[in-house]
């Protein structure tokens, strides 16, 4: 398993932009689908962003999809969520995973039972 940090969270108005990124330990990162969620409070976790071990295939939840971008470094062991035209609806606390499993796995079958998870950052979007 890798450890995960993420960083970058914090207030910002509607209609502007946050960078999260996620820090991972290990000499193994580039073998790990990496993803990002989110959990508002009083809902359940959902799914934000994805991003191939190579970094060439992406997948976006339609909620974010044309705002957001996710990006790595598998050089730097890290990954990046560009969050821009950000709403109120967009208020969680947003984690990155790591899965060993392929992203197109991710996207139609969920995270895997050998995911790992960051403690997550919060990022509160005020209207």
């Amino acid at each position: 398993q890798v450890q995960l940090v993420e960083s970058g969270g914090g207030l910002v108005q509607a209609g502007g932009s946050l960078r999260l990124s996620c820090a991972a330990s290990g000499r193994t990162f580039s073998s790990y689908t990496m993803a990002w969620f989110r959990q508002a409070p009083g809902k359940e976790r959902e799914f934000v962003a994805a991003i191939s071990s190579s970094g060439t295939r992406t997948y976006y939840a339609d909620s974010v999809k044309g705002r957001f971008t996710t990006s790595r470094d598998n050089a730097k062991n890290t990954v990046q969520l560009q969050m821009n035209s950000l709403k109120p609806e967009d208020t969680a606390v947003y984690y990155c995973a790591a899965d060993p499993g392929t992203v197109e796995r991710l996207w139609y079958l969920g995270l895997g039972d050998n995911a790992s998870w960051g403690q997550g950052t919060q990022v509160t979007v005020s209207s």
